[in-house]
């Protein structure tokens, strides 16, 4: 059951690594966001042509299509000019922290993730 109003949230969920994709579903799902989960970058990029999101989170090192070339790309689309987008990462470098965010990320979190300070992240950025 959500603990409030954001049922009608839409979220684009990134990530190869299917452990973490399926936790983080459970969390977001639990606290009510609608969750779409896709594992590589190229599936990413067909779903933003298929409908609209109110928040991208995306991992950086995947197949076919990395967080950087994402975020390139969403941030150029019409579907999510103006969708807040979180990197969530293993690399932790300041090099690739300031890549992500000068491209267009709003956020980066360094994995693992605590699902509290994801929660809290979220909200922060997604419109009510």
């Amino acid at each position: 059951m959500p603990t409030n109003n954001i049922a009608a949230k839409k979220i684009l969920l990134i990530d190869d690594d299917e452990l973490i994709l399926k936790v983080m579903n459970r969390i977001l799902t639990k606290e009510g966001y609608n969750v779409i989960a896709v594992n590589n970058g190229k599936d990413a990029l067909e779903k933003i042509e298929a409908e609209k999101y109110d928040m991208v989170i995306t991992d950086l090192m995947m197949p076919y299509s990395n967080g950087f070339e994402i975020i390139s790309k969403f941030k150029q689309h019409p579907n999510a000019l103006n969708v807040p987008i979180i990197v969530i990462s293993s690399v932790g470098t300041e090099s690739a922290i300031k890549e992500g965010l000068n491209i267009g990320a709003d956020d980066y979190i360094r994995k693992p993730i605590m699902p509290d300070e994801l929660l809290i992240r979220i909200k922060r950025l997604i419109k009510e």
